[in-house]
């Protein structure tokens, strides 16, 4: 579940010289476990909320659209006459970094809490191993999409999915779609 996290980091930091995409690594996994730990003290009750599902669905899709411009299609601002800037602001990329964390930590605390079934210590267990996970596929995303502007495209897709699940899920809750029960663990 920490694939999805790390997808949208190394997103980012692929557009970024690498003391940049490091920087913007780091913070994003330190914002994925500080928003992990938060999540799972209070899973049990932000779950119950269908618009938390919904809100982050739609807060993806709009990430989703914002790294497809930055990675594929927007012209970079010139900000000298003679030079063209290979950067994104690294601000903007920072929150785009929270935003995707707040977003998909909760759906990684959901299953760790989950699986843990009430071990706080193996739920501590989980959402350090998934931070690592994190860290480890963030860099290797980075890095690779750098190369390989295509796998970009791939991930986009990943993220895409996740918000769809988030939303659906967030409408069946609300009683607005009904799915039949074989698909529902998807939800």
């Amino acid at each position: 579940m920490a694939a999805d996290n790390a997808i949208i980091i190394g997103l980012i930091a692929s557009n970024f010289t690498p003391k940049h995409r490091k920087k913007i690594i780091m913070y994003g996994v330190l914002a994925a476990f500080i928003f992990r730990v938060i999540f799972a003290l209070s899973a049990t009750y932000l779950f119950e909320f269908a618009i938390i599902k919904i809100i982050g669905g739609a807060l993806l899709v709009w990430i989703v659209h914002d790294l497809q411009q930055d990675l594929f299609g927007k012209k970079r601002k010139i900000k000298s006459p003679t030079k063209i800037s290979k950067e994104p602001s690294f601000m903007e990329s920072m929150y785009k970094v929270i935003l995707a964390d707040i977003t998909l930590s909760f759906d990684n605390v959901i299953g760790v809490v989950a699986a843990s079934r009430d071990n706080y210590g193996l739920m501590i267990f989980g959402l350090l191993l998934s931070v690592v996970l994190i860290v480890t596929i963030a860099t290797y995303f980075a890095d690779y999409i750098q190369k390989h502007k295509w796998i970009g495209y791939v991930g986009l897709i990943v993220i895409l999915i996740v918000a769809i699940q988030l939303i659906i899920g967030g409408l069946v809750d609300y009683d607005v779609l009904q799915i039949n029960e074989t698909f529902k663990k998807y939800f």
